[in-house]
Formats: structure tokens, C-alpha cells, sequence
């Protein structure tokens, strides 16, 4: 671990999860590089802290898991400029148990932000931030199995609660978290661990938050406007969908890929990508070292150096280097 600025604002990501609901695309990788959008799931995760206040130190500060040298890997090839620290979670406790992992790092402002779950917030309140804390929430008709925050009188937050099984609020909680001292954070996590505040044999962060409460901090709430899981393999072709929709559209471009095809945006198609005899989109994205022919193909993930032929392929996420063929039927009168 290399030198920390103490009173730098330390940006945590908590990433050492298995990723289980991925398989079998995580079986090789961690999550956070699962190909999303033609760029990886971490790649948009960083973009929203584009919003920080620039007169503001920065540090990154990785929770990784098994696979935790691809994460450096690709943080040093495509970021080299971002000062990072790398710490490895052997054990998955929960995310609480993850944000302590990263305790002796955490002595000025913290910024905690989940690594499978893409939102929008506005990060240029921390310039002003005069509360102890923020808390980023999306107002939500159906909560489903999101955490949530009750609001107080006061117009700061009361209370979390994390899966309730009856109705609490609609402000879900979206992963992200801001404290202006990261020492009292720690604290109020060992104090969780003392009471041993868990659910379901998980130390969840929202139970640590609440004994912060109980000491006094004052939390206020901010809303985005987006919230999209990038973790749970039926949300992911949405998720897809909608960041090709906002920026990551080059359906123009994929027009000029190859010989005899037709594009329906939007879509993300490498420029190495060999198409022919195809029909491309809508919601596809087609990675690097590819090869189309005869191929249909809509509400895809094509990842790299696969190759498809004679087949009509939907609502799929096909994994790197694979070959599929399918049956070239001819039909003579």
C-alpha cells in the first residue's frame, strides 16, 4: 500500500464479491470488468465521480477479492493517473466488514460507492458539505429488495433499514455514501461488530450508519435520477440497453463494418469487428477480434474474439473466445 494524504477524500469501492449471479462470465474475472456497453462495468462505476469537486484531494481505494490483480491491471493500464490503493477482503462478511478492511486509510472524508450498481449523483455538494454525512437514495414505487432510509421531522435521516419485509419508505438506497470523518465510520463499525448487528450472517453497512445515528450524526439525503443494477444477469441486457441509449451509440460507425449488413441502433461495434451477410441491433454489442456471418442478432453481448455464423441470436451474453455455428438450412422449390 503506498502513501495516503490523511486528509484526502478517500473514494471506497468494495468489490470483492464473487459475482456469483453473473456465472459464468465471473468465473475467470471479477464482476466489475464484465463487459457492459462496449467498456466494462467498472469503467461507468468511475465516470460518475467526474462530478467531485476538483479543489478536492482524491484517493481510490480498492476491496478486492480472489481475482483482485485484473482490477489493478486495468486500473493501471486505462487510469494511471488516479492514485489508488489495492486491499484484499479474504473473507466475505458483508459490506461493512468490507469498508473496515480499509480502516487505517480511512482518517478524513469518505466516499463509498459499490461496484455493481451505476447511478448519476451529484458529487459538487461535497465542496459545501457541512452535515456529518450524505446518504444518495432514488425514490422507487416498488422497493423489492433494496435497503431503504426513513426520513425524520427534522429533515435528516432517521433511520436505514436494510430488506425490510414491510413497507418502510420509498427513498431505496443506491449504494453510495459520503462521511466527513471516516473515524467515526470506523468506530460506529466496531461497535457493530461488538453488538454483532448482522442479517443473514452479513455485517450490512446501513447497521453501522444507524449506530453513527444513534451517537448523533447528523445525515442528510440527495437523489439521482438513475439507479441500474449491473450485478444479477436479468437486469443486465436493460442496463445495457439504456447506457447504449445515453452516449455509447456508434451505430453510424457500425454501418462501415462489413459487407451487406444492416444496423438498428443502438449498438456498440468494435472497429476491429469483421461483419457480413448480418443484421445488427437494437441493444447489441459486438467486442473487439469478432466475426459475424449470416448472423441476426438483437439484445446481445458478443464478447471478445467470438465468432458466430448461420444463426438468429437474442436476449444473450456470449462469452469471449467462443465459436457457434448454427444450421444453414437451403430450401429448394
Amino acid at each position: 500500500m503506498g502513501k495516503s494524504d490523511p486528509d484526502a477524500l478517500k473514494i471506497v469501492l468494495p468489490i470483492a464479491g464473487l459475482g456469483t449471479r453473473l456465472r459464468p462470465h465471473t468465473l475467470f474475472r471479477p464482476k466489475p470488468l464484465v463487459s457492459l456497453a462496449g467498456k466494462t462495468v467498472l469503467d461507468f462505476v468511475l465516470e460518475k465521480f467526474a462530478s467531485i469537486p476538483a479543489s478536492l484531494a482524491v484517493e481510490y481505494v480498492f476491496i478486492v477479492g480472489a481475482m483482485g490483480e485484473q482490477i489493478q491491471a486495468h486500473m493501471e493500464a486505462y487510469y494511471p493517473h488516479l492514485n489508488a490503493h489495492y486491499l484484499v477482503q479474504s473473507e466475505m462478511r458483508g459490506q461493512a466488514d468490507a469498508v473496515y478492511v480499509a480502516r487505517e486509510l480511512l482518517s478524513g472524508p469518505v466516499l463509498i460507492s459499490f461496484g455493481d450498481t451505476i447511478n448519476d449523483p451529484d458529487f459538487s455538494v461535497l465542496g459545501s458539505a457541512t452535515r456529518d454525512g450524505i446518504i444518495w437514495v432514488k425514490q422507487v414505487p416498488d422497493i423489492g429488495q433494496m435497503g431503504v432510509i426513513l426520513m425524520g421531522e427534522d429533515g435528516l435521516i432517521a433511520g436505514l433499514y436494510e430488506k425490510p419485509e414491510e413497507f418502510v419508505s420509498d427513498l431505496g438506497l443506491v449504494g453510495v455514501y459520503y462521511f466527513r470523518d471516516g473515524c467515526s465510520l470506523v468506530s460506529a463499525i466496531e461497535e457493530q461488530f461488538r453488538r454483532e448487528l448482522k442479517l443473514k450472517n452479513e455485517y450490512y453497512l446501513a447497521d453501522a450508519i444507524n449506530v453513527m445515528i444513534e451517537r448523533g450524526a447528523r445525515l442528510s439525503a440527495e437523489k439521482v435520477n438513475t439507479w441500474l443494477d449491473a450485478g444479477i444477469m436479468h437486469t443486465f441486457l436493460d442496463t445495457n440497453l439504456y447506457l447504449l441509449q445515453h452516449g455509447n451509440d456508434n451505430s453510424p460507425e457500425a454501418r462501415s463494418r462489413g459487407a451487406n449488413i444492416t444496423v438498428y441502433p443502438p449498438v456498440s461495434v468494435d472497429s476491429s469487428t469483421e461483419l457480413r451477410n448480418s443484421i445488427i441491433g437494437p441493444n447489441v454489442v459486438i467486442e473487439p477480434g469478432c466475426r459475424l456471418e449470416n448472423v441476426i442478432v438483437r439484445d446481445a453481448i458478443i464478447q471478445k474474439d467470438s465468432m458466430l455464423r448461420d444463426m438468429i441470436l437474442s436476449n444473450s451474453v456470449i462469452g469471449r473466445n467462443t465459436n457457434l455455428v448454427g444450421l444453414k438450412v437451403v430450401i429448394q422449390s
